[in-house]
């Protein structure tokens, strides 16, 4: 049997499947990135749930997985030279499992590289400035009487869904002809931006048909209805 103890993350959540490859997150836009790409590599994984409310994140057996305190991240038993790996940020862990499995990255050079770019642009695009617009729309945020800030995150985001809007036009995915690990990285945010922040009239979602039918066709994908949901709430 695998030995994780080393690790003392497993000791606050442990592993009744220490050889599988262990998931420590939440059903967010971040976390779900993780999550819809262990269903769709189909590897043998145990997820925990981290708690917010619980401040679980904060930890010290979390943060000595993940210095960050932030979701997602993985401890996987088999990692390079069969040695346990520990790793966080959510589009490193994409890289990592593409790398693992062979799966959701292109073998093609310039292909591969163009789908790393489009990681990158979610990480520093996509995710920061939605969640802060989501912040301003759904949370503490929507109290502020100033609308400044607000609105320069609905122009920000407006941009974005532009880019992306022409990187789709005339293709069903970011890169070639297939799924990969691009669009994993935006449709969770894509999807809470429009679902759970509501901020879909105020960017005027109607705009960017063809980012609407980008996500339509990943949300109807099983293993994105799957990993939309993992790990569950309580």
């Amino acid at each position: 049997m695998t030995d994780l103890s080393a690790f003392p993350v497993t000791q606050r959540w442990p592993a009744q499947h220490p050889e599988w490859l262990q998931l420590y997150s939440l059903p967010t836009p971040n976390g779900v990135k993780v999550s819809i790409m262990l269903e769709e590599t189909g590897l043998a994984y145990e997820p925990h749930l981290i708690d917010f409310a619980s401040d679980d994140q904060k930890s010290p057996e979390f943060v000595a997985l993940n210095p960050n305190g932030k979701i997602p991240a993985i401890l996987d038993p088999h990692g390079p030279g069969d040695k346990p790996l520990a790793l966080f940020e959510s589009g490193a862990i994409l890289l990592y499992l593409a790398e693992k499995t062979g799966q959701f990255l292109p073998a093609d050079p310039v292909l591969r590289l163009q789908a790393i770019q489009w990681v990158m642009f979610q990480m520093g695009g996509v995710g920061p400035m939605f969640g802060q617009l989501g912040f301003f729309v759904k949370f503490a945020g929507k109290d502020f009487e100033d609308k400044r800030p607000r609105d320069r995150y609905v122009a920000e985001a407006k941009r974005l869904l532009g880019v992306m809007e022409h990187a789709l036009a005339g293709r069903d995915w970011f890169v070639g002809d297939a799924y990969s690990i691009a669009d994993i990285s935006m449709l969770g945010w894509v999807r809470a931006l429009i679902d759970f922040y509501g901020a879909g009239d105020l960017v005027g979602f109607g705009d960017f048909p063809n980012v609407g039918a980008w996500l339509a066709r990943g949300l109807a994908r099983p293993a994105v209805q799957r990993g939309l949901a993992i790990p569950s709430r309580p």
